[in-house]
């Protein structure tokens, strides 16, 4: 993302189907994780899901590669610093948890932000990651945001795994949407492409919000979707 990209994600994540469900699925994460501590995002944009985790009771701290989302995520309370996943100015063993949501597609060198992620968590820490699923959905849209590649289940296991982390999870997520979002970067233009969250009308916004929370409830997980969630530790 560039720094309209954050800018432009911040403005509508508020009320916007996708990241409300991204902030729904952190929260149901951290509730099984337990008692609150010292968290960090990487690659936060604006700081929209390190809301969800300072609501939670954890001390976060906000990481960006991009100078923008450090400003919008100060202007908004955090404590945030511009830094490279592939090499965070941070102490060994220095959090509780890690989150990084659509992140490591993002790195070329994405064995070396694993890495990062193992060094700096505490034993028996947690990671929460999601990434885009699948080389079958690759599109105009993954060229224009700057991604490397999607994975598939087994490349993004190996990654963590070969990191020196236990992967505990790993499940499908935006399932039933799976056709549509395929069709329609299919289709769409250059310019839709390059901007694919924005504010949608209201009672769009509305259906699509339904159809993500049913997804909660159906046996799903193991199918093909959109993107790819995960929670791994590093071992105690």
């Amino acid at each position: 993302m560039d720094a309209d990209d954050i800018r432009a994600a911040t403005e509508v994540e508020n009320a916007h189907w996708w990241y409300r469900e991204r902030r729904a699925i952190i929260a149901r994460e951290l509730r099984r994780i337990g008692t609150p501590g010292k968290a960090i995002e990487i690659g936060a944009s604006g700081g929209g899901n390190s809301q969800t985790l300072r609501d939670m009771g954890w001390d976060v701290l906000v990481t960006e590669y991009i100078q923008e989302g450090v400003e919008i995520a100060r202007e908004r309370g955090f404590t945030a610093i511009q830094a490279d996943a592939r090499d965070l100015p941070l102490d060994d063993e220095s959090f509780d948890l890690l989150v990084a949501f659509d992140v490591l597609e993002h790195i070329e060198e994405d064995h070396q932000a694993a890495a990062e992620i193992r060094r700096i968590l505490r034993p028996g820490g947690t990671a929460l990651i999601a990434v885009p699923c699948d080389m079958a959905l690759w599109s105009k849209h993954d060229v224009a945001t700057g991604h490397f590649r999607r994975y598939d289940r087994d490349s993004l296991r190996k990654l963590l795994e070969g990191a020196g982390m236990v992967v505990e999870t790993l499940w499908s997520w935006n399932v039933l949407l799976r056709p549509v979002v395929k069709m329609r970067r299919k289709n769409a233009s250059d310019e839709q492409n390059e901007h694919d969250i924005v504010a949608v009308p209201p009672l769009v916004n509305f259906a699509l919000s339904v159809i993500i929370k049913i997804e909660r409830l159906l046996p799903v997980k193991s199918l093909p979707g959109v993107s790819l969630m995960m929670r791994a530790t590093k071992p105690a």
